[in-house]
Parts: C-alpha cells; sequence; structure tokens
C-alpha cells in the first residue's frame, strides 16, 4: 500500500504544469487530492481531467498572494477531507527585465506570490501538518540559490523561500515535521510565457525550447519520491546540480555559466 493512501495533499498552482502533474502522481497512488489557482475555469479543467483517472480532486479557486484566499483554501480542504498532510506550495511568477527598467511593482507581485504565498498557506496549515507529522514542499528553482540576470524580483523571492524553509524546518527539528525544497531547474511548463516583464505584462511566448526540458511529469515523480523518503532537498538536472554544488565552491566561475545560459535565450531583456 502507497505511503501516501487516504492522505490529503493541498497543492497551489494545481492546474497546470508541476502542480497539476503532482495532483495526479500523487492522486494516482491513492492520495486526496486539493488543487488550487486563480483561474476557477482552468482549475475546473485540471479536475475533470484528474476525476478521468479516478483521481478524488477539491478545487479552490484563490490566489495565494492573497492571505484571507490561503484562509479559505485550508479551510475548504479541512471541511472537506478532515485533515492535511502534504502541502506543496508550487504556485508562482516569475519575470524577464533587468532591475534598472522594471517597475517595483513587478518585484512585490513575485514577492507576494512566491514568498508570501508559501508564508500565509504553511502558516494555515502547519497545525494540521504538525498532528500528522506531515510535508512541507517549497517548489523552488536554481533562483533560490543562484542570482540570474533579468531575474532579480526571482531570485530575490525564491532566496526568500529557501531562508524560509530552512529556518522552518530547524525549528521543527523535533516535532516531526518534514520540510523539503526542490529546485527543479528548468520545466516545461507555462510560467516563461507568463513572465512578467518590465511594465508588468505577460511575457508571451516562452524564449527557451521548452519540448528540450524537463517534463512536470518527471518532476512530480522527484517530488514523491522526496516526500516519501523525507528528503530535505531535492535539486533536478545536470545543470541544476552542477550549479549548486559549484555555487559553493566556485561562485565566480557559475556566475560565468549563469550569464552565458542567459544569453541563450536571444537578446537580454532590458
Amino acid at each position: 500500500m502507497s505511503f501516501i493512501k487516504d492522505k490529503v495533499v493541498l497543492i497551489t498552482g494545481g492546474s497546470s504544469g508541476i502542480g497539476k502533474a503532482c495532483a495526479e502522481r500523487f492522486g494516482r497512488e491513492g492520495g486526496r487530492i486539493c488543487i488550487t489557482g486563480r483561474n476557477a475555469e482552468n482549475l475546473e479543467a485540471a479536475a475533470a481531467e484528474l476525476r478521468a483517472k479516478n483521481i478524488e480532486v477539491l478545487t479552490v479557486q484563490g490566489d495565494v498572494a492573497n492571505e484571507n484566499d490561503c484562509v479559505r483554501m485550508i479551510n475548504q480542504t479541512l471541511n472537506t477531507y478532515g485533515r492535511i498532510d502534504v502541502l506543496i506550495n508550487n504556485a508562482g511568477i516569475t519575470m524577464r527585465a533587468f532591475f534598472k527598467s522594471v517597475d517595483l511593482s513587478v518585484i512585490r507581485q513575485l514577492m507576494e506570490v512566491n514568498f508570501f504565498g508559501t508564508v500565509y498557506c504553511t502558516k494555515y496549515a502547519l497545525r494540521q501538518l504538525l498532528k500528522y507529522n506531515g510535508s512541507v514542499v517549497g517548489v523552488s528553482s536554481v533562483a533560490g540559490y543562484q542570482g540570474l540576470p533579468g531575474r532579480s524580483g526571482y531570485s530575490a523571492s525564491k532566496f526568500a523561500m529557501e531562508g524560509f524553509l530552512k529556518a522552518l524546518r530547524l525549528e521543527n527539528h523535533n516535532t516531526g515535521l518534514h520540510v523539503m525544497i526542490v529546485c527543479p531547474g528548468y520545466t516545461e511548463s507555462n510560467i516563461r510565457k507568463t513572465a512578467l516583464i518590465a511594465d508588468g505584462s505577460a511575457q508571451g511566448e516562452s524564449p527557451r525550447d521548452e519540448p528540450k526540458m524537463m517534463s512536470s511529469e518527471e518532476v512530480a515523480d522527484h517530488i514523491f519520491n522526496g516526500v516519501k523518503n523525507r528528503k530535505q532537498r531535492v535539486v533536478l538536472t545536470a545543470q541544476g546540480k552542477l550549479s549548486f554544488y559549484l555555487s559553493k565552491l566556485f561562485p565566480g566561475i557559475v556566475d560565468k555559466l549563469v550569464i552565458k545560459a542567459i544569453e541563450k535565450e536571444g537578446e537580454l531583456p532590458k
């Protein structure tokens, strides 16, 4: 019997990409799923796909940047399922613009979604997670330990998320709470298409070759196994692992490699 059988998994940003893939992966093993997102139509479409695969799923429309919405997400999950065993903080947005040109509202929005969204959901789910020796997962990025040009706000928000989750882990070293940080690297998803440019509008088409990236389903497999084995950190892709370890030993070399990788996107954002 799967370790997740009949346990409750709450996934923010669950209507597409990594979040939706996690919903399917955990649901396929018998987990009871709640997915959240800002777009009710997309949520229901994702839920219909999951239910067609015999996965039990609840949808809660809401924005993780809104504290009251986060309270409602937790409460509706509890009202339906009676418990929360795993919280996957997946909802996130990115950006593509140099700091000198970006409107500060873009930086603020990134912090509200990527950092405070994680803080709010974790805060209001924590009592349940402690009760059941549950897991808190933060979907971070290479940008969470390495600054990326054109991604100043994104890096800041992911650095903040990582610091928060590391502190939470230490505070709960003897409570049974499991805290895991996942750094997927470049993954095939729509996050780059919705990336914010300098004025706060969406980028549109991704500058990267999406089909050549790691699939969301593969990332979900790693997240599932990481929760199962209660790992502290999961770093994916050879590029991600190389940058993680080299950043600690040879930060100057990593900076050059990062610039080279970003330049492959074409002209850097102004």
